[in-house]
């Protein structure tokens, strides 16, 4: 196979942030095409030790959470528990009661935290011999009408029993969702939930639920210890317990997912949306051929449009991948000639590849040609590579872990090689940075 040693024009990988740029792979000289980053509060991330920690104002996030680094772009979220690794005191959502207690115990720093200090607090049945609920709860929490309200939180297994389950009631209708803390997998979701659990290593996952309703604006939110999926009772005999950290209360109009850790300490926080402005360069992107390339994942099946584009700023002249509207679609826009095709999870990630060229764009994704047309609108003056979709809109939400522009069209079998996981590649004398794994001048199998 030929090698795509001379073929790549712009290379943008999760490296080098401590200036707040996202720099460039290639070209190694002026000009850079760097992208520019902006996010005024800061941010959590998993670093590469496998810790949660802060990054300050205006600088991207590399997030390690599941072993590889990628880019993490998340949109403006709110977290309204006022006291987020406090569970003795703080209010939810728009107000609530502080927490309480039924038949429990809560005690301060007795377990290391994902964000690897000990300041995780541990959540015990209070061992008084009778069968029932063991719980941390917060009443009267006032909600907002038709808002999609997020409660997440991370638990590690510490006692007997291997699951815990979070209660809506007193809203329009109550809920429960169980999560199976020993080995990460959800179990009986609740028809008006959202539920979803996380690992985020050393035993601990970030379980959370989502919930609407439009009448009943006022209720309570339970954290329960259970013994077996949907069970809601337990022995109270000092065996079951669970260590517990971060809670976090999201409320938006259309996010049905809990976002990134925030920390609170006495009153709600903000976390600004990620902005990578435009890079490029006229003289380093073909006008007429090419290939635009990303491996991305998403953060939700979330039915919206999140793109990456080239362009010249305008959208007469645009290329774009994207994903799309219709459940777990990835599509590309090659000028005008839409291809799309679906995956079986857009939250994992996918090696995606348009081609575009005068005669028969093509879509690689993970190895294999999925659609091509049999002809394309002409495109010249492409000079913009932006994370929308190419006037500001569209932006794109989601894990990045490289996007690579061609500034000629490539074979099928370099897109192939491209495109397939666990393949690496290298392009020029620059590596094309791959979960942090050290690649060979050419494609071989890992």
């Amino acid at each position: 196979m030929s090698n795509l040693l001379e073929k790549a024009s712009i290379i943008t990988t999760p490296t080098a942030y401590s200036d707040g740029v996202l720099h460039s792979v290639k070209p190694s000289e002026s000009p850079y095409a760097d992208f520019t980053f902006t996010r005024n509060n800061p941010g959590t991330r998993v670093n590469a030790s496998g810790n949660i920690e802060s990054i300050g104002v205006d600088l991207p996030r590399i997030d390690y959470r599941g072993g590889s680094g990628s880019l993490l772009l998340e949109p403006q979220a709110t977290n309204t528990a006022t006291d987020s690794n406090d569970f003795s005191q703080g209010t939810i959502f728009v107000t609530s009661g502080n927490p309480s207690l039924t038949s429990a115990t809560l005690t301060s720093a007795q377990a290391t935290s994902p964000d690897g200090t000990n300041n995780a607090w541990k959540l015990a049945d209070n061992n008084d011999g009778n069968t029932g609920q063991c719980s941390v709860n917060y009443f009267n929490a006032d909600v907002i009408s038709e808002n999609y309200n997020t409660v997440s939180l991370f638990v590690k297994k510490q006692g007997d029993n291997d699951w815990m389950y979070i209660n809506n009631v007193g809203y329009d209708t109550a809920s429960r969702s169980w999560f199976n803390i020993s080995n990460g997998t959800l179990g009986t979701v609740a028809s008006g939930h959202t539920a979803s659990i996380d690992d985020y290593g050393n035993g601990w996952y970030r379980i959370a639920i989502t919930f609407t309703t439009e009448i009943d604006l006022n209720g309570g939110i339970n954290i329960r210890l259970a013994t077996s999926n949907n069970d809601t009772l337990i022995l109270r005999d000092g065996t079951n317990g669970a260590y517990i950290y971060g809670l976090q209360a999201e409320s938006h109009a259309t996010r049905q997912y809990a976002t990134s850790y925030i920390p609170t300490s006495g009153s709600p926080q903000t976390r600004g949306e990620d902005l990578a402005a435009s890079a490029g360069s006229s003289d380093l992107i073909s006008s007429t051929e090419g290939v635009l390339y990303a491996e991305i994942a998403a953060l939700s099946n979330n039915l919206s449009h999140r793109r990456i584009s080239l362009s010249d700023g305008t959208l007469n002249n645009l290329v774009y991948i994207s994903f799309d509207t219709n459940s777990n679609t990835i599509l590309v826009n090659a000028n005008g000639k839409i291809l799309n095709y679906t995956v079986s999870d857009e939250t994992e990630f996918h090696k995606v590849a348009v081609l575009y060229n005068s005669t028969a764009p093509k879509l690689f994704i993970n190895g294999v040609l999925r659609e091509t047309e049999t002809a394309m609108n002409p495109i010249t003056a492409l000079n913009q590579v932006r994370f929308d979709g190419g006037v500001g809109n569209n932006r794109f939400i989601g894990k990045v872990k490289c996007v690579a522009v061609f500034k000629e069209a490539l074979t099928d079998s370099e897109l192939t090689c491209l495109t397939t996981p666990n393949i690496s590649r290298i392009f020029n004398d620059r590596v094309l940075w791959d979960g942090g794994i050290i690649e060979s001048l050419e494609c071989v199998t890992l």
